[in-house]
């Protein structure tokens, strides 16, 4: 077996379990704020991400298991390890610090990382780079919704 088939997804849990970590540590402060009308409940949320994460890991597999190892390669990798970072810091910042605004322009930078990723994976495996549109979908409403969040509680 490939070392990737377990690395990966190693990372993949490892960001999984920091981001719920840390949110669970924010959740008393949550369950204060006045929240959208389209923000769904607790339990559809860690739904959606746990499907996001599988097919994120399906998607960084069939890339790694399918590009060449050149310069974009590189590059790819980098932007897959700075959106995980990205994905885990999210939760620190939104739940931990209660920093809405600053999570808020956080994760317009994490949904240019899933773009990006999206795009340079394109041309390698069309299907790795479809497997990112839920996530970048979700991070999107998300935003939406802390944004909300932002005008209900300022």
């Amino acid at each position: 077996m490939k070392p990737n088939y377990i690395i990966i997804p190693l990372i993949m849990i490892i960001v999984s379990v920091a981001g719920s970590l840390l949110t669970s540590a924010g959740m008393g402060w949550y369950q204060t704020l006045k929240l959208p009308k389209l923000a769904p409940p607790g339990f559809a949320i860690g739904t959606v991400w746990t499907v996001i994460f599988l097919l994120t890991t399906i998607s960084a597999l069939i890339f790694y298991n399918t590009a060449r190892r050149d310069k974009k390669f590189k590059w790819i990798i980098v932007f897959f390890v700075a959106n995980a970072i990205l994905n885990a810091f999210w939760s620190f910042l939104f739940f931990t610090q209660h920093w809405i605004t600053i999570s808020i322009i956080e994760m317009v930078v994490l949904d240019l990382t899933i773009i990006i990723l999206m795009i340079l994976i394109w041309p390698i495996s069309r299907l790795a780079s479809l497997l990112l549109i839920p996530y970048a979908a979700w991070v999107a409403f998300a935003t939406f919704l802390a944004y909300g969040i932002h005008l209900l509680n300022s």
